[in-house]
């Protein structure tokens, strides 16, 4: 049986042993795995931003769609995760430092979450953000949700 669907937008968790009697399959969509990604890398220190600007990441929280901005889930031949996220950190961070922990961080998240081995951890940075854009970027999403 394939790791993955026809769809390739989910894989399925390895079971206990190969000869264990089992109910069915246990498949967990890419979309779960972006959303355990997302979170994960938002905890790390210094994180502003996943896929963009903090309007865009709210909307994303809402959206139903498969493909997830800013982060990309995919499986290498074996079935391992291999994932790339971009994200905005905030200004005067060692970037390295925050990349690191963000790849350590999801790693272990998607590890101890999903049962599965994470093969890759990209992190793009696409950019940084002062603590008051930060703040102008909540004012104006807290304005556009009050909006009627």
């Amino acid at each position: 049986m394939s790791n993955k669907s026809e769809n390739n937008q989910e894989s399925t968790i390895p079971t206990v042993s190969e000869g264990s009697n089992t109910l069915g399959d246990i498949r967990i969509n890419h979309s779960v795995v972006a959303s355990i990604v997302r979170l994960a890398a938002l905890e790390v220190a210094g994180v502003t931003a996943v896929g963009g600007g903090f309007v865009d990441g709210i909307a994303e929280i809402f959206s139903k769609k498969g493909d997830e901005r800013g982060v990309r889930v995919d499986e290498d031949e074996v079935g391992d995760y291999q994932i790339e996220i971009r994200v905005i950190l905030r200004f005067g961070v060692e970037l390295a430092t925050v990349g690191n922990e963000i790849q350590q961080r999801i790693a272990e998240q998607i590890e101890k979450m999903t049962s599965k081995s994470v093969a890759r951890v990209n992190v793009i940075i696409d950019g940084v953000r002062t603590i008051e854009e930060e703040k102008e970027a909540k004012d104006e999403w807290d304005e556009q949700a009050h909006v009627d």
